[in-house]
């Protein structure tokens, strides 16, 4: 097969390709603006995209970040690839971050009482057999509602600065571009025997 590794990778490496990048974060980011940047959308549809794709990150729907960000993007007038790429917020390194903070605000807008530390009775055969119920009470539902204003002000974040990013980048790449049809059709100077002479 072509563009095979010579060698397959082992499950702890490819465990280590998902976790941390390759390369280096800076490079992995940089890969990530360019890719973000060049989509073929209005500065609108790419920033709206990505803050939807940031937003469904927040949330408790581990799993359903992506069908989430699709539909959102889909109502704001979003690119669903922009969306797809702004659920890449979520990953093992943030995860952890996100899920304490939307559980703590929600805690705190709830004013709910703080479990003693230890799992419900039951999370194991709640989690195997999906009985939602059990969790939603003392988990769930302060993550979910914590999840929205941590997820709005995010993706109002978000969408501020694609949305110059892409305005400014589509605005650099059409001058460049105009830049180089005014010099493709620039007229030569033709030089006549006359001109030689003389």
């Amino acid at each position: 097969m072509l563009f095979r590794r010579r060698q397959p990778e082992t499950r702890l490496q490819r465990l280590r390709g998902a976790l941390w990048p390759r390369r280096s974060w800076r490079r992995s980011l940089r890969y990530m603006q360019k890719r973000v940047l060049r989509l073929r959308a209005t500065p609108h549809a790419i920033a709206a995209g990505v803050a939807a794709g940031v937003f469904a990150t927040f949330t408790p729907f581990l799993g359903f970040h992506f069908i989430l960000a699709f539909a959102i993007a889909y109502c704001i007038a979003g690119n669903m690839a922009a969306a797809a790429l702004g659920c890449l917020a979520g990953n093992p390194l943030t995860f952890p971050l996100v899920w304490a903070s939307t559980y703590e605000v929600g805690r705190a807008i709830l004013r709910a009482e703080v479990p003693d530390g230890s799992a419900p009775p039951g999370l194991e055969r709640a989690l195997t057999h999906l009985d939602i119920a059990s969790i939603w009470e003392p988990y769930l539902k302060p993550m979910l509602v914590g999840s929205i204003p941590l997820g709005l002000g995010f993706a109002g974040l978000t969408y501020a600065l694609v949305r110059f990013g892409a305005a400014s980048f589509q605005a650099s790449r059409a001058r460049r571009a105009h830049e180089r049809t005014a010099a493709r059709t620039r007229p030569v100077a033709v030089r006549t025997p006359s001109d030689v002479r003389s």
